[in-house]
């Protein structure tokens, strides 16, 4: 049995959408304010027992909030008139979480109150947990009631006689609409309920955005909690809070199956609640803790003779004072001695430093929280996952109770992990979410047993840690943005869906994130670059010109990879939707498919596969020199969401006094013929002294196009352009024409896209304008 998805719908930025759970481990990935942390947060809500209280209206999609006023007003309107008040409909408001389970044919045992007929032999299970108003008519009666006694008070008060010279006040009374009085109201009001959903309606979802089937206008909620006894939850939070105070929260409820165990904030806290739960003798003692017992039990007798033998003058003292009297019961000192006390205080753990002198070792000792935060970070999560599997697994002491009170393991336990990657060095992230499964997995009756199933779901805002993971693993949260003026929203892409049955695809690109750690999960946009000058000198020009301002305060992850491989990751692109800016060469080819300088009707090709395959589709040289700007974007309408290719074009420049077209063919000419005169102002080593020699040597452009590919031969390209950062006006050097362009496009496409997300790029730094 596992988790197969959930769908998460009117749950703030989560309109609808669905997110496949791998059998093992999830990661989810995405930009800033994509939904990650809302899907977190939706989990928790509906599956920790002792979360279900904290939802307000915030946690409604607010694009619903004006629908909601409207249902208000229309009952408002018919009370009005006299007319009979229309129903109540909350459907399409609702925050759900549908949750579907895959379970074999022998494990129905376990699901018997959710089972949706009585002939289901195995597969696919759904329950959907709903918020949804306790009583909808009494909800509506009494939102009436508080709008007639508002409308009442602000009648009195403008019948009142007023100074007719001073200016009148309208105060605003509570409730104005609908959504006010929820704001108030909604905890009183609303609870969560669940209902068994049909596996034959479940729809998928189209574009990213899931189809969560209605409920029958008849459809009759669970009396008990579906999944107590079913699946156990976990969570380890974002806010850790390492060196605060620690703050009081419940403990976990051992009898229920969805409980989330308590986050204390130092390990000392936690060994203290693990060592209660599963380690103390005191709770049902067996043969093994008889010595222990036998010990405290010596120790406490010594140390209350020893506590007696020191009062004993002071207790004389006081019985000479007449007090106690003959008839009052003596003072006797007596202790209690318990194991867990040696843990309550504040070197409870301590971390240990060897010294040495060169013959002799000395150990020193530091409190916890002397430590590194990340180091206090890595040990913390790992204890609980620990804690978490041996509280599941009914360890120690636990399987007595269990026993006792007829408590039996869930076979499903579900781990929810927010932001490890919190104060941890880059390899500890790697190490961490390469070991936290192991670890959840590593008992007795867990390790390959299917018998019970361990999920493990992580957020992330770390590329280092989602390239330590494999595609299956990733869900990409991808940022919507809003249609005639909606609230944008989120979906979420598996991304192992990315390259279809396209096996050797994968293989590549999984091996070239590895190798360059992208971070384009998690960015705004991408620019793919043919080669290294290109990789070096770009954010080069980003950063020095002021016409790409738009691009500097926004995410942009930069790809090198050559024409002839850019394409393979364009299902990766696609899937992701995200705005691309593909930086190639024209790579002209003559006969016999070998290089040639770039020549206008001369039968020559392009052998460069983005442009031959992907945008814009053409082979011929001529016909890509001539092809308009329009025709180098690729727009996707159901993603919204445009890529552009930017090659070398034709450009005309002033050379030797008369102005005429220069064709390049690579990045190293192109940015030659748009600074001629800076190259001949420096003086230089390597290819910046061949260009300023070629420059000089060439009567025509023609003879310095062919010159410039001789010297680019046996010259490095890092090199060249490491060394036009060095030019002593290295802020004049100009991008070449077809990089400019596309830059300014990319640079409008993130400004829209800023716009339609409703976020607001000002100073360097991206807020929201918008609730979201």
């Amino acid at each position: 049995m596992h988790i197969d998805s959930i769908e998460i719908a009117n749950f703030r930025k989560l309109r609808s959408t669905r997110v496949s759970f791998a059998r093992d481990k999830t990661v989810f990935v995405g930009a800033n304010n994509s939904g990650k942390t809302s899907a977190m947060v939706a989990l928790r809500y509906f599956l920790v027992s002792h979360e279900r209280t904290s939802f307000t209206l915030n946690d409604f999609t607010v694009s619903h909030w004006p629908s909601l006023v409207t249902m208000g007003a229309s009952w408002e309107k018919a009370e009005a008139a006299n007319e009979a008040l229309p129903e109540p409909n909350w459907n399409d408001f609702l925050p759900t979480l549908d949750v579907w389970l895959h379970v074999e044919s022998d494990e129905v045992h376990y699901v018997q109150k959710i089972l949706p007929t009585l002939d289901w032999e195995g597969g696919q299970l759904g329950v959907r947990l709903r918020f949804e108003p306790k009583d909808a008519v009494e909800l509506q009666r009494e939102y009436l009631s508080a709008r007639a006694d508002a409308e009442k008070a602000k009648r009195g008060e403008v019948t009142s006689e007023p100074d007719q010279t001073s200016e009148v006040i309208i105060v605003s009374l509570w409730p104005d609409d609908l959504v006010e009085f929820l704001r108030r109201r909604l905890a009183r009001l609303f609870v969560i309920r669940a209902y068994v959903l049909d596996p034959v309606k479940r729809r998928e979802p189209e574009h990213g955005t899931a189809k969560p089937q209605d409920l029958a206008a008849d459809a009759v909620a669970l009396e008990e909690d579906p999944f107590r006894g079913l699946i156990k939850i976990s969570e380890i939070s974002a806010q850790r809070g390492f060196g605060q105070e620690a703050e009081v929260v419940p403990d976990e409820d051992e009898t229920s199956a969805a409980t989330s165990t308590a986050n204390a904030r130092k390990l000392s806290e936690q060994l203290r609640r693990y060592y209660s739960r599963h380690l103390d003798p005191y709770d049902n003692p067996d043969t093994k803790d008889v010595k222990a017992l036998q010990a405290i039990e010596q120790a406490q007798k010594a140390f209350d003779t020893r506590l007696n033998e020191g009062f004993e003058a002071a207790l004389k003292e006081l019985e000479e004072l007449g007090y106690p009297g003959v008839t009052d019961p003596k003072l006797e000192i007596s202790t209690r001695l318990r194991p867990v006390e040696g843990l309550n205080h504040e070197a409870a753990v301590r971390y240990v430093i060897q010294m040495t002198d060169g013959t002799e070792n000395t150990r020193l000792h530091l409190p916890e929280d002397s430590n590194g935060l990340g180091y206090q970070n890595l040990i913390s999560m790992v204890f609980r996952l620990m804690s978490y599997r041996d509280a599941w697994m009914l360890v120690g002491k636990a399987e007595t109770r269990a026993v006792a009170n007829k408590v039996f393991r869930p076979p499903l336990h579900l781990v929810l992990v927010e932001e490890p990657e919190a104060h941890l060095h880059t390899q500890v992230q790697q190490v961490f979410i390469r070991q936290a499964y192991n670890i959840l997995r590593k008992h007795r009756d867990l390790g390959d047993n299917k018998t019970f199933t361990t999920q493990l779901v992580v957020s992330t805002h770390s590329s280092h840690i989602a390239h330590e993971c494999d595609f299956a693993s990733l869900r990409y949260f991808r940022r919507l943005a809003g249609a005639r003026m909606e609230i944008p929203s989120s979906c979420v892409v598996d991304v192992s869906t990315a390259f279809g049955s396209n096996d050797e695809t994968r293989r590549f690109v999984t091996r070239y994130l590895k190798v360059t750690h992208c971070d384009l999960f998690f960015a705004d946009a991408a620019v793919l670059i043919e080669g290294p000058a290109e990789r070096i000198l770009t954010p080069h020009f980003v950063r020095e010109h002021a016409q790409f301002k738009d691009l500097r305060e926004c995410y942009i992850t930069w790809l090198e990879i050559g024409g002839s491989h850019a394409h393979r990751l364009r299902g990766l692109i696609e899937c992701l939707a995200l705005p691309t800016l593909i930086i190639t060469d024209l790579d002209a080819v003559g006969a016999g498919n070998k290089s040639a300088l770039p020549t206008r009707g001369a039968g020559q090709t392009s052998r460069n596969q983005t442009l031959n395959t992907w945008c814009p589709k053409r082979t011929s040289l001529d016909e890509l020199l001539d092809e308009p700007e329009l025709n180098k974007i690729l727009k996707y309408d159901a993603q919204r969401f445009s890529i552009r290719v930017a090659y070398q074009s034709p450009v005309k420049i002033d050379f030797r006094g008369s102005p005429v077209e220069a064709l390049a063919n690579t990045f190293e000419d192109a940015i030659l013929f748009e600074n001629i005169s800076l190259f001949l102002e420096q003086e230089g080593t390597g290819l910046v002294a061949k260009f300023k020699t070629a420059i000089e040597a060439s009567p025509s452009v023609e003879e310095l196009s062919g010159k410039l590919a001789e010297s680019l031969k046996t010259g490095s390209k890092a090199e060249l352009a490491l060394d036009l950062l060095e030019f002593k006006d290295a802020n004049k050097l100009r991008p070449p024409t077809y990089m400019r362009e596309g830059l300014l496009w990319l640079s409008e496409q993130v400004r829209e896209r800023q716009k339609e997300l409703g976020l607001a790029v000002s100073s360097g730094i991206v807020t929201s304008a918008k609730a979201a």
